[in-house]
């Protein structure tokens, strides 16, 4: 008997991980997934973990800011960037780096399949892709300095010290998992609805 590669949804719909379809993507479990996944293997202060979800709001935002005019399905590309930890979960850069190649197909195969379910090219141009990376590592140091323990001087070294115009008055906020989702799935509608 094949072991079993599909996740049950709460909206009912049954993920393939293995060979994931757009048909079976929705933005409401996407949104709940992340709301629920801790960065920073909840290694964070505060009586709340820091959701993938708030996250990835956060990037968008920063993204937003770097990009002024930026087309909307980018912004769309941006908010999604970690959409498939919604059922892989998110995993520091060591542990991703231990589990090998594995990782890194299984999240390209969902990331394609999320992109096509949301109007977007399976694939983003790599301008697109760099810009948005570059908004995760700026990310990656408000997070580490604010809620994960890093002093400045060690982020500046793992992340790079931002431009300080992109971070003015970026603070991080923990907050329960309902108000991430609906702050997401809000966000996403926001975005879905100029293009």
């Amino acid at each position: 008997m094949a072991a079993r590669a599909w996740q049950r949804m709460l909206s009912g719909r049954r993920l393939d991980l293995l060979d994931p379809t757009p048909v079976d993507i929705e933005i409401e479990d996407i949104a709940h997934g992340l709301a629920f996944v801790a960065r920073w293997n909840g290694q964070t202060i505060g009586d709340w973990p820091y959701s993938v979800a708030e996250h990835s709001l956060l990037v968008e935002t920063l993204f937003s800011r770097m990009n002024r005019g930026v087309a909307d399905r980018w912004k769309l590309a941006a908010l999604l960037h970690d959409a498939p930890e919604y059922v892989i979960g998110d995993m520091i850069s060591p542990v991703k780096a231990a589990v090998g190649p594995g990782y890194g197909a299984l999240d390209d195969r969902l990331t394609a399949a999320i992109h096509l379910r949301f109007g977007l090219p399976a694939t983003l141009p790599a301008a697109i892709k760099r810009q948005i990376k570059k908004a995760d590592k700026i990310s990656a140091w408000l997070e580490a300095t604010q809620i994960a323990g890093f002093s400045d001087r060690e982020a500046d070294r793992f992340f790079g010290r931002p431009d300080p115009t992109l971070v003015r008055g970026v603070s991080i906020r923990l907050r329960p998992p309902v108000e991430a989702r609906a702050d997401f799935t809000a966000r996403h509608q926001e975005i879905l609805a100029r293009i």
